[in-house]
């Protein structure tokens, strides 16, 4: 019956993606009333629940009224956090520690794009990574690197650590393509309680600042390096799994742009051919991805609505059949993949770097229409999920691979709830001299997967999905990307960045008072305030122990890992209890 409902609801979301929506764009992530305001992420994890308050927003608009309002908040004692306009960091890096703190907003502060010479740019912290795309382009020029979703700011992607893919050049993270920063700083009442520092390339409080969290100071403009223009061709290849761990190395040799999903359930690897062309090539393509399309309102709550039945009764077919049915559309569709901006007619897709290297397409609207949104926006009670990121040395990532597979081959069903989201995507990020940088070529695996509405609710296969997370940070020393994960991802994070005492200093220098620091930033950054209580496991905040972490009361106990015994993980053995 739930494969039945599964198929008719498949056939009437693949026609829904063929024909036009009108979007409605993200919800600010700042909603005042009379008592205060609210901050919350575009996902919808925190905020939504009432969770981060804040008494004070202000909306600079240029720099200026950007250092008056970091001088307002260190005159007045007040803690200080900033926030674009998408807010969507799945951490609580925006979250004030108190409501008694100072917001700022730079949803106002996009007016500057600035080329010079034809080798850099500059712009406000707040410009949109599109707008900034889009102005680069029309000079003739390029940025290479860019995350792959384009609902980020300037000062947002570089914070966070965003990428792409490449390990070829400077690589595939944004912050390494960036070669000056303006930041606003707390400073004495005879320099006005802030001021603005530039930092040059030649500035060794560049690595510190460039992946900084919003922990160091407030960015007030990024300077990023330009190329001449050029296109890239990409083809997909969808083969077997066979030899993944052994072909990632050369693929990521190979290819400047190239990156890897997996969808371990249906043992099937997808290789993106990916390199730059000459601007002369011809080919007007536009990569729109498939997962940030417009989604139709309707659509999403009914995805929604099939994933809550499959895992209310326990359903790994009706996830199987899911899984494999989008992965059949999204080879037919080419991913999103568009010839000349139109339609998939076939590989290689030609187009030029700017409609190439990112998408995002749900963020805009055209109309004034509500029928359709991204298919995560809270408001309408379409899919919610976690998002697990994990950074490996490369020496390691094979080893980890064949560890997947092993678990695969054990619970090959459990593994569709997360190919029916986009598998699990590896990509390629160069050594940085950011401090909080990668320090070695990497290998990234990002995937997706089902989150309950409510925290205290066990999800099916909850514990393979708890194993392959420890696996990846525990067994493999893997470092999470500071914008996304679990709690439970940052555990020691700071052993594994040798220049993290460095990154300490400088806060030290340029915010010794911590008006910059939070709650969040200091349980990540330093593993301050760590949570173990009653269902503790089930949303990432600690690694179980005891039963209690779980959810003993619905099935769920603490048990040794299939293949990662050093493993703990919410396992459903309803007839029996933990025997660690």
């Amino acid at each position: 019956m739930h494969s039945m409902y599964c198929s008719r609801w498949l056939l009437l979301l693949l026609w829904c993606w063929t024909i036009s929506v009108h979007a409605i764009p993200p919800r600010d992530p700042v909603q005042c009333n009379g008592t205060g305001c609210t901050v919350s992420n575009s996902y919808g994890p925190w905020g939504d629940r009432n969770d981060c308050h804040v008494k004070t927003v202000k909306y600079p608009a240029t720099e200026e009224e950007l250092r008056s309002a970091v001088a307002y908040a260190n005159k007045n004692k007040l803690k200080l956090k900033v926030v674009s306009k998408f807010s969507h960091t799945i951490p609580k890096l925006v979250c004030p520690s108190s409501s008694d703190s100072l917001l700022i907003s730079t949803a106002k502060y996009n007016s500057v794009i600035r080329i010079e010479s034809n080798s850099t740019v500059t712009a406000d912290a707040g410009v949109a990574l599109r707008d900034l795309i889009d102005r680069v382009e029309k000079s003739g020029l390029s940025l290479v690197a860019a995350p792959y979703w384009e609902g980020v700011s300037v000062a947002g992607m570089i914070t966070t650590g965003a990428h792409g893919s490449s390990w070829w050049g400077k690589g595939g993270a944004v912050h390494d393509h960036v070669v000056g920063i303006s930041m606003i700083v707390p400073a004495n009442e005879s320099e006005g309680y802030a001021k603005v520092i530039q930092i040059g390339p030649q500035d060794q409080l560049l690595n510190a600042v460039k992946v900084s969290l919003g922990v160091l100071g407030v960015i007030s403009k990024v300077k990023f390096l330009l190329e001449p223009e050029f296109k890239r061709s990409v083809t997909y290849n969808f083969t077997k799994d066979d030899l993944m761990e052994e072909n990632f190395i050369e693929h990521g040799k190979k290819y400047e742009f190239g990156d890897i999903t997996w969808y371990p359930s249906k043992h099937t690897t997808v290789y993106r051919y990916d390199n730059r062309v000459s601007i002369s090539s011809p080919g007007d393509g536009v990569n729109d991805f498939l997962g940030f399309q417009s989604n139709e309102i309707l659509i999403s709550q009914s995805v929604r609505t099939s994933e809550k039945l499959f895992e209310s009764t326990r359903s790994v077919t009706g996830h199987c059949t899911l899984a494999a049915t989008t992965l059949s559309y999204k080879k037919l569709i080419g991913n999103g993949l568009k010839n000349n901006g139109l339609i998939f007619t076939g590989y290689p897709v030609v187009g030029r770097q700017g409609n190439m290297q990112t998408s995002g397409s749900c963020l805009y609207s055209p109309t004034t229409r509500l029928d359709a949104s991204c298919a995560w926006d809270p408001r309408i009670k379409g899919l919610f999920f976690y998002e697990s990121t994990a950074i490996f040395d490369i020496p390691k990532f094979g080893d980890f691979i064949k560890d997947v597979k092993r678990l695969r081959d054990i619970e090959p069903e459990s593994f569709c709830g997360i190919d029916h989201y986009n598998g699990i995507m590896i990509r390629y990020i160069k050594a940085s001299d950011a401090y909080l940088g990668q320090p070695k070529d990497s290998v990234v695996i990002d995937f997706n997967y089902y989150r309950a509405d409510d925290a205290s609710t066990p999800r099916l296969n909850e514990d393979v999905m708890e194993e392959i997370e420890q696996m990846a940070f525990f067994k493999y020393g893997a470092r999470p990307h500071w914008g996304k994960n679990r709690n439970l991802a940052f555990t020691n994070v700071r052993t594994k960045y040798p220049n993290f005492n460095k990154f300490v200093a400088a806060k030290k220098q340029l915010d010794p008072e911590n008006m910059l620091s939070g709650d969040w930033s200091d349980e990540i950054l330093f593993g301050k305030g760590s949570v173990r209580s009653d269902g503790c496991a089930l949303e990432g905040l600690c690694v179980c122990s005891e039963d209690r972490h779980c959810s003993p009361s619905k099935g769920y106990f603490c048990k040794p890992g299939l293949v990662y015994n050093e493993a703990r993980v919410c396992r459903y053995s309803p007839s029996s209890s933990s025997n660690l």
